[in-house]
């Protein structure tokens, strides 16, 4: 009898110890959850706040090339059609002239529109993003700029494809800003799992270790948009040679940070 009882004495005992450690341990596994759905809505208003900032980046980019195409290139042109008309009142024969110069002022218009218009922008690709700003950049004759891509154009998730314009240009920026270069190439390359892009100049490039000339040119930043959506961008420069950006983002890479497992 008294075995008996000793028996069943150990075997609550047991049974205790093991409910307590199940309580342990199901009160430590909660608290591991909420730290981690903690850590993953810092990470998503962190997240939310950078695509937020980048989008205003882009706005006010946005608004300083409307300003440089009224000036440099729609204002100009308008003041030789005032020229032009002037000359014409003693020579009719150059109507034609003018007729000519109003006519690529109003293209420079719809192309101008297409940066103005925020509908017009969103239904772009992130391509034909990229080759607005080729085009901008040929069209005011900061240099001379080429854009190549494959057939093949992948559908991104739109927050993914906020950043990667901005980083590219940053690196446009940077380009027509600080490099003194006279070309710029970029490729844009869609395969089934990854999307490339490169883009070269041949400016007068820079010490890439130099932690002083990284951040007068925002390299840094440029690096740290890159991680918010998990794509590698390798920057590359030689002084005299040039400067080149190579971006590689994975389709499957989710830009918003993971969500906890309800189920873990």
């Amino acid at each position: 009898m008294e075995r008996q009882e000793t028996a069943i004495l150990i075997a609550s005992i047991v049974l205790i110890v093991i409910i307590t450690i199940m309580i342990f341990l199901f009160i430590i596994f909660q608290k591991r959850k909420n730290i981690l759905l903690l850590q993953q809505k810092e990470a998503e208003k962190k997240f939310e706040t950078a695509i937020a900032e980048t989008q205003i980046e882009i706005r006010e980019e946005t608004l300083r090339n409307i300003s440089w195409e009224l000036h440099d290139n729609i204002g100009q042109l308008l003041t030789l059609a005032k020229i032009q008309v002037n000359i014409a009142q003693d020579d009719p024969n150059r109507l034609q002239e003018v007729t000519d110069t109003i006519t690529k002022s109003l293209t420079e218009l719809r192309s101008l529109s297409k940066l103005i218009n925020p509908d017009a922008i969103k239904s772009l690709s992130l391509t034909e993003a990229i080759n607005l700003e080729i085009e901008r950049f040929n069209r005011l004759q900061f240099i001379k700029a080429t854009l190549s891509s494959n057939t093949e154009v992948r559908s991104l998730d739109g927050k993914a494809e906020i950043i990667i314009f901005r980083i590219l240009q940053e690196f446009f920026t940077n380009t027509i800003k600080h490099s003194k270069a006279s070309t710029l190439d970029v490729n844009v390359n869609y395969d089934e799992e990854k999307l490339v892009i490169h883009a070269k100049d041949n400016g007068v490039g820079f010490n890439i270790n130099d932690s002083n000339t990284q951040q007068g040119i925002g390299l840094c930043n440029i690096q740290n948009r890159g991680k918010l959506i998990d794509a590698e961008v390798m920057l590359d420069s030689e002084e005299g040679v040039g400067t080149s950006i190579t971006l590689t983002y994975h389709y499957d890479k989710k830009s918003l940070p993971s969500a906890v497992d309800e189920n873990d």
